[in-house]
């Protein structure tokens, strides 16, 4: 069952989503209420999970150059104990930041950050097509990035 928020729960993770270092005092000023009772419902949101983590979000053009790579990947056969193995495997990979398992013609995209394409092939090559079970692989390049948001759309 799924618990419910509340207009003020939505606004508080709004108000983190944006800046996760927005304290509670902030927050109430913003929202028209007192200090103790949003510090009470951050609490709240974090126990019940609503909150998983609080993380830095990194530019990573800053640190160095790469590109991002969507691989749709489709296995040979969708057998339960194999698709688990695969998604195991994805895991391991520090190249792979997102997996997700899609309907369609293909049974996962990943979402993949390497320093060139070089270093793409050699992923593609050594870690993907290695792998056992692997149907194919197809690649999409991204060249513009035009909008990357790390928040939930809360309507």
């Amino acid at each position: 069952m799924q618990a419910q928020l509340d207009a003020i729960d939505r606004e508080i993770l709004k108000i983190l989503e944006k800046d996760a270092k927005t304290v509670a005092k902030n927050i109430a000023e913003q929202l028209g209420l007192t200090k103790t009772p949003v510090y009470e419902r951050i609490r709240r949101l974090e126990q019940e999970g609503f909150i998983k983590n609080y993380a830095a979000i990194i530019d990573k053009e800053k640190i160095e150059s790469s590109i991002t790579v969507f691989s749709f990947v489709s296995l040979e056969a969708q057998k339960g104990h194999l698709m688990d193995d695969f998604l195991n495997q994805m895991k391991q990979f520090p190249e792979v930041t997102e997996c997700f398992v899609v309907g369609g013609e293909f049974d996962f995209l990943l979402k993949v950050i390497v320093k060139n394409l070089d270093a793409y092939y050699k992923f593609a090559k050594t870690k993907i097509a290695s792998l056992p079970n692997i149907g194919a692989v197809k690649s999409a390049f991204v060249l513009n990035e035009v909008k990357n948001e790390n928040t939930f759309p809360l309507l």
